[in-house]
């Protein structure tokens, strides 16, 4: 009967070592199976990729802008600039924060591929009357234990790879809102710079009308006193000096303001706006032609279209997260247990057990498929966002090349009416110096002459800004290795 009992006992162990190491193959066999969709990038526009539709003038699409491209200006003052922006910038920080965040956030989404453990133990002095069953009070006794229980989830129908995917996803959403910012930063610096140069040539045109206004009024009013000119000439004089000083202080208080917004950009007070930018009165050129690529190098490029899609990859693998629910949840667990005390010694102070634990929402299944459902919808939503993302980038290049090619244009037509109008200032003083017209003709040349001179002024600062404007469209700037 013994060796019997013995035979049974080491079969029925057989059998639950056969049962448990097939439970093993099991796990490895379905281990490969994943939960929901997999992901595949979308397809573009079949003519996103082509050449601009915009023929802008002096623009190369042969060529892709350069990472770093305002060093087209080979400007070190401008270099210097965006250096310190990229450094101390507040919005940039705050991006680095989230980025950082969501870095931990994967980490923490990966530790599911691990056990988790759970580790105690205590020393306590007391009776334990509940638990005694001798005549009068228990006795007061030490007691030591300690503990150890190990899990682990067996990732059979991959709820934690997809959770993993979609960790990872929603970092590469954060890197590509960290890249945006650091695009709009530098394309922001730029302008301010452009604007407070151009805001400086404005001014010293300015000023020369002023000038040049003075000098006519001097003339008249001296001819005046000699008995060759009129008051009213010398009146008309003095109106057009008004004018030409009244447009001095709205360009001034732009140039600050320009200014301000560049200081703040770099990270400093309004106190701290940097010499070298209030020095500037010339408006930064580039020596060739603007670089601008063609549609695919633009959606490879830009931020935003990386962003939608790295979203709608996150939320593809939530699909397999929320489907997931739909099967059990199986658990490898072991614990150990030790405790000691006056009456438990030798090998009872020691327990322990191991085994797996299934769990199973079942009767939610409603609930896990209307999560699915909710996934789903996500997902496509997240697939249309993707899809005006492509059209806003596309959009946005093309409009920018449009402006930038309109101010090109409006500032050569401005040029060549402000020429004409000192050749037309200059014959008009020449022949009112002979004697055959009015000083009302000069002074009607004369402020030709100096609206002229404001208007291709201002014709430079728009083109500078529609400059930077294109570089911003089409999304560089944050190709540095500084990116963290």
């Amino acid at each position: 009967m013994p060796d019997r009992d013995h035979a049974r006992a080491s079969t029925t162990a057989r059998l639950r070592y056969v049962k448990y190491c097939s439970l093993l193959a099991l796990a490895v066999t379905l281990g490969a199976c994943t939960s929901g969709p997999d992901y595949r990038a979308p397809s573009l526009p079949t003519d996103a990729s082509g050449p601009f539709v915009t023929h802008a003038a002096d623009t190369d699409p042969g060529n892709a802008p350069p990472a770093e491209w305002w060093k087209l200006y080979d400007d070190p003052v401008l270099d210097r600039l965006i250096q310190e922006a990229l450094s101390a910038n507040t919005d940039l920080r705050v991006a680095v924060a989230n980025l950082e965040r969501s870095r931990a956030i994967y980490r923490e989404a990966r530790s599911g591929l691990f056990p988790s453990t759970t580790v105690s133990a205590g020393v306590g002095y007391g009776r334990d009357q509940t638990t005694w069953y001798g005549p009068g009070q228990a006795p007061a006794q030490w007691n030591d234990s300690a503990g150890l229980n190990v899990s682990y989830e067996l990732d059979l129908f991959g709820r934690v790879r997809r959770d993993i995917e979609a960790a990872q996803d929603d970092t590469g959403v954060v890197a590509a809102d960290y890249d945006a910012t650091k695009v709009i930063v530098v394309a922001e610096t730029t302008r301010a710079y452009v604007d407070a140069c151009a805001l400086g040539a404005s001014i010293d045109v300015a000023r020369s009308s002023i000038d040049l206004a003075s000098h006519s009024l001097r003339i008249i009013s001296s001819e005046e006193q000699a008995g060759s000119a009129s008051h009213l000439d010398v009146e008309r004089a003095g109106e057009s000096l008004a004018q030409a000083m009244a447009a001095l202080p709205p360009l001034q208080g732009q140039r600050e303001t320009s200014l301000f917004e560049l200081a703040a950009l770099m990270g400093r007070t309004p106190s701290q706006v940097p010499e070298e930018a209030r020095s500037c009165n010339s408006v930064p050129k580039m020596a060739g032609v603007l670089p601008v690529g063609d549609g695919a190098s633009l959606l490879r490029r830009r931020p935003d279209v990386r962003k939608a899609e790295r979203q709608l990859a996150a939320d593809t693998a939530r699909i397999g997260v929320a489907t997931a629910d739909l099967y059990p949840r199986i658990m490898l667990g072991a614990s150990g247990n030790y405790l000691r005390n006056d009456y438990l010694r030798g090998d009872r102070t020691l327990s322990f057990s191991f085994g797996p634990l299934i769990s199973w929402t079942f009767p939610n299944i409603m609930v896990t498929r209307s999560r699915i459902a909710q996934a789903k919808a996500q997902s496509a939503a997240s697939l249309a966002s993707f899809d005006g993302a492509v059209l806003t980038a596309l959009k946005e290049s093309e409009q920018a090349l449009t402006a930038y090619s309109a101010a090109l244009e409006q500032r050569d037509a401005l040029a060549e009416a402000r020429d004409r109008a000192g050749h037309a200032f200059t014959l008009a003083d020449q022949r009112y110096r002979a004697g055959s017209i009015s000083y009302l003709d000069v002074l009607v040349a004369q402020t030709t002459l100096i609206d002229d001179e404001a208007q291709v002024a201002a014709a430079d600062e728009r083109v500078g800004s529609a400059r930077v404007s294109v570089f911003k469209a089409l999304g560089g700037g944050w190709e540095r290795p500084s990116s963290p």
